[in-house]
């Protein structure tokens, strides 16, 4: 993807992003009262969870309207990453939500308290088809964007939270069994979990710079092997600046060749890191004698007092 259309994309995805917020706080209000009255811990967890929403809907807007702004002096590869840092901050919200969740459903347990199911019922209903909507306002582009997709994990979640406390709802009518609404809880609250660790994870890794995980290293060094005129690869770097931004950098040995072919095996090189493995930045410093070809992955304080 280039940046051109890279930047289109996000100028799109954050007006999809902007609606959201407005569609989520005007319900997260209704569905704080409306819990507080039929005394559902179930509807006041994801009213909770609502508002955080809010929150991270704001946030992820804001990294997306931020990762528009161009390259400068002070910030060279942009501000892709400002949307990294969102996404580990609504990660973060959503863990300790969870543990909130936990904690206040096991006090329901032991100590459980009557729930009016008819408003369990219908407000659960009605909050389940607003979080689904606006859950699929920014699910377009949150399988490359992992701000998008913490916005959306957001929203998802308070979908099945909403939909798990409409089921509730039903099994209280029928069964009279209060505690069916904490266990609800506890379910929707071990869901988000599970989704935050690959969240963390990714983000984590981005920011350490990473070798992207679907990135075979020794099969990409294979291929640029295998481009005319590259003899070896060293001092091989390859990260991401955002989950679908890569870079790479690498030492190319080559024979004693004129600029004209140096220039042929780089752009051979580009072709072959931006159509196989996605690399749209590749920095390739072309070489002839005087390297180190076996030391594939160069320490930088090594290469420093090498130089």
């Amino acid at each position: 993807m280039s940046l051109h259309a890279h930047s289109h994309t996000n100028y799109v995805n954050a007006r999809r992003m902007l609606f959201a917020l407005f569609i989520t706080l005007a319900f997260v209000l209704f569905e704080i009262l409306a819990g507080v009255y039929a005394n559902s811990l179930a509807l006041l967890t994801d009213a909770a969870h609502n508002v955080t929403d809010v929150l991270a809907l704001a946030l992820s807007w804001y990294a997306l309207r931020v990762a528009l702004r161009p390259a400068n002096a002070s910030k060279t590869f942009g501000y892709h990453r400002v949307g990294i840092v969102v996404a580990l901050v609504n990660a973060s919200s959503l863990a300790l939500i969870s543990i909130f969740i936990f904690y206040e459903a096991a006090r329901r347990f032991l100590n459980p308290l009557p729930v009016q199911d008819t408003i369990l019922i219908g407000v659960s209903l009605i909050a389940f088809f607003v979080n689904a909507g606006t859950a699929l306002l920014v699910l377009r582009g949150s399988a490359t964007d992992l701000n998008q997709r913490s916005a959306f994990w957001h929203l998802a979640g308070d979908a099945v939270a909403t939909l798990g406390a409409f089921v509730a709802g039903i099994g209280i009518a029928l069964t009279n069994w209060d505690w069916l609404d904490p266990l609800a809880s506890i379910l929707i609250a071990a869901l988000i979990l599970w989704n935050v660790v690959g969240i963390v994870r990714e983000a984590l890794d981005i920011l350490l710079e990473a070798t992207p995980r679907d990135v075979d290293v020794d099969g990409m060094v294979s291929a640029m092997q295998s481009v005319r005129g590259v003899r070896g690869v060293h001092d091989l770097h390859v990260w991401s600046i955002a989950q679908n931004l890569r870079a790479l950098s690498a030492h190319i040995l080559t024979d004693d060749v004129t600029i004209s072919d140096g220039a042929q095996v780089q752009r051979d090189l580009n072709v072959l890191l931006h159509e196989r493995y996605g690399i749209a930045h590749a920095t390739l410093q072309l070489e002839c004698s005087g390297c180190e070809p076996d030391a594939l992955y160069c320490e930088l304080d090594q290469a420093h007092e090498h130089s």
